[in-house]
């Protein structure tokens, strides 16, 4: 058994907790089979199921965050300022826990934290990959020169990916979806269902905007508790490296392709902001479970 869960629902509009961790480890299985490289395409009814849960999953996220929504300006230039000012403002930010981890945190609880991130991380390249797709060319060449800093600008060692995947061996992390609290495969399923479904492009657009904006920070404490523990330089140089390349990253991101984008068309603000403030949020109910765990005070 590899913990996957056959749900059921008796109608069209199932309604699901976020935390729930059968759904959230159901559906992590099934993105990773989706994304898995395949020889056909599978139309069984649990794909159907699957999908429909995915969007009741959603449904209940989006409402989690309609109270913020409602006060997003909807003119491109205050939408910048509200938008770059989530680095602030933003749900999860300036949480305790980081500060702590940089302090405080034995290799244990490290070692923990780092499993439950890296069992839900999606893989910011293919989720970018995904999003690029039939984008307007100003935005696309942006969110290419993205792309190609992730894969290292062609070079193997410099990929950003197996960077994160040293630190895992190094430290002998085991990050399963069976072991991975629900708060992160949520945020993982939930970065995978906005990049793979076109109809959530441009929620897409902001939420991988929004990890850009916020990232920096958050990596720069724990690339401090890695170096405080005695891990050494090379292994961690995932953290190190994104505390510094992900704040170019987000000027050019939010002048190249956030702005390119509600520019040309300000209808696109309000799916942009809804992406943004479910990435924020999903990362702050993951703060809270860690929180929890390590017994440290909000």
């Amino acid at each position: 058994m590899d913990g996957r869960v056959l749900l059921c629902f008796p109608d069209d509009r199932p309604t699901v907790s976020f935390g729930s961790e059968p759904v959230q480890r159901s559906l992590a299985y099934f993105n990773r089979d989706r994304l898995a490289p395949g020889r056909g395409m599978d139309l069984s009814s649990r794909v159907t199921q699957m999908l429909r849960l995915e969007e009741a999953v959603l449904r209940s996220q989006r409402d989690a965050v309609a109270a913020l929504l409602a006060r997003v300006p909807l003119e491109a230039d205050r939408f910048l300022v509200w938008f770059e000012g989530l680095k602030q403002t933003g749900p999860g930010q300036n949480d305790p826990l980081f500060p702590w981890l940089a302090e405080h945190a034995s290799e244990r609880q490290l070692r923990w934290f780092l499993e439950q991130e890296v069992a839900g991380e999606a893989g910011f390249e293919d989720l970018l990959a995904m999003t690029q797709v039939k984008m307007p060319r100003r935005a696309k060449l942006e969110m290419a020169r993205n792309f190609w800093d992730e894969m290292g600008r062609g070079r193997e060692e410099g990929m950003h990916g197996p960077m994160l995947e040293q630190l895992s061996q190094a430290l002998g992390l085991d990050a399963q979806i069976d072991t991975t609290v629900a708060e992160s495969l949520a945020l993982g399923n939930t970065m995978v269902a906005l990049a793979f479904n076109r109809r959530y492009a441009f929620h897409s657009i902001g939420a991988l905007g929004a990890i850009e904006l916020t990232a920096p920070t958050r990596a720069c404490y724990v690339a401090q508790a890695l170096s405080r523990t005695g891990v050494a330089r090379r292994d961690r140089h995932y953290f190190e490296l994104h505390a510094v390349i992900d704040q170019a990253h987000s000027r050019a991101w939010n002048v190249e392709v956030i702005a390119s984008l509600v520019g040309e068309d300000p209808s696109r603000i309000s799916a942009i902001a809804e992406g943004a403030l479910l990435r924020l949020w999903c990362g702050s109910r993951c703060f809270d479970r860690y929180r929890l765990e390590f017994g440290v005070d909000a």
